[in-house]
């Protein structure tokens, strides 16, 4: 039989080359990162998109440092005007109902910054080159106890001594060490993007305060009771509406900007839509994370504010449920809105180049 031209390579051993197997600058050897399976430890993120040639570099969540102290920023002041707002109040149910009212918003703020605090950390990890999962995970949940030892050690000195200071206090730090066990996740650009939206999200909603008064008269609140209700519905889908625009256009302006400065190196992976959407998602979550916390560790400060009178029963229902409604409302608004953002920057579909005429 005739020996076709092919053959010889097929059929006959090639002599192999001292350096047969160690890994080329041209080709990738059995050690390079594209073999490698997906247990890996450096394995992509499935958010991520790319060559995963530098996982632990693409961990990285720019300006953690800058987050983190305005987070804490932001924590303090709540809590310095919590304490402002109970001390001018008469003691007993007037500071008990108060500290009722002004309890969850002190919680959304330490529930940001254990997680911002906590994300600084593991990215002085990251860049240090000890980001494994587990030595993350610890030190994310240590910076998170951190920062709640801090604030609720700050409520028992600062505070009146009464019997809501404690409440105070331990869902302070509990919403702070759930934020540092956030932040152990491995997709810090998320987290971070999650941290600044939420952070612009709480600030939007202390600012839109002001707006109040204004919308009230605008959507017709008048005299009568129903007409009271009709706009006190309207204003607050009015904000939940405009809150979750604003965490959705945070959201992907941050992941914008986490990917362009990832676009510098070739090595680091890229991101997907579920980044986006996650992130996106991500402040209306943290709202209800923040409502779980309240109803679970601030039960008995709900409890006494809700027993003063039926007035204030009624009245902490319609909080708590208000709540609720805002939370999921910015979370698919978020979402949305940070979708429509991302899909505003793709681009037309490549033609098959077999097909030059695009059917």
């Amino acid at each position: 039989m005739t020996k076709q031209p092919g053959d010889s390579a097929a059929t006959e051993p090639t002599q192999a080359s001292p350096d047969a197997d160690e890994a080329s600058p041209e080709r990738p050897g059995a050690g390079s990162l594209e073999h490698r399976g997906p247990t890996s430890p450096d394995a992509a993120s499935p958010l991520a998109a790319g060559t995963p040639t530098a996982a632990t570099a693409g961990l990285l969540a720019p300006g953690a440092p800058a987050l983190g102290l305005l987070a804490l920023g932001w924590l303090a002041a709540m809590l310095w005007s919590t304490r402002a707002v109970i001390d001018s109040a008469a003691a007993g149910v007037t500071a008990i109902s108060l500290s009722a009212f002004a309890l969850p918003g002190v919680i959304s703020a330490a529930l940001v910054a254990g997680t911002a605090f906590a994300l600084f950390g593991a990215e002085l990890l990251a860049h240090r080159g000890r980001d494994r999962s587990t030595l993350r995970f610890v030190a994310a949940v240590a910076s998170g106890l951190l920062i709640g030892l801090a604030a609720a050690f700050a409520i028992n000195l600062t505070y009146a001594d009464t019997a809501t200071t404690n409440v105070i206090a331990g869902t302070t730090a509990a919403a702070a060490i759930i934020g540092g066990g956030i932040a152990a996740t491995r997709t810090a650009p998320v987290i971070g993007a999650v941290v600044a939206a939420g952070l612009g999200t709480l600030v939007f909603v202390v600012a839109f305060s002001w707006a109040r008064d204004p919308l009230f008269d605008l959507f017709g609140a008048g005299e009568t009771q129903e007409s009271l209700l009709s706009a006190a519905k309207w204003v607050s889908r009015t904000e939940s509406l405009l809150a979750g625009l604003v965490a959705g256009l945070l959201a992907f302006g941050y992941l914008t900007w986490s990917r362009r400065r990832a676009a510098r190196r070739s090595d680091l992976p890229g991101l997907r839509w579920p980044a986006y959407l996650i992130a996106g998602a991500g402040p209306g979550l943290l709202l209800l994370v923040a409502e779980v916390i309240l109803r679970v560790g601030g039960r008995r400060l709900l409890d006494l504010a809700g027993a003063l009178s039926e007035a204030d029963a009624v009245a902490q229902t319609s909080l708590g449920t208000s709540r609720v409604d805002n939370g999921i409302w910015v979370l698919f608004v978020g979402a949305l809105t940070a979708m429509i953002a991302f899909g505003r920057t793709l681009g037309p579909a490549p033609l098959d180049e077999e097909d030059p005429d695009g059917e």
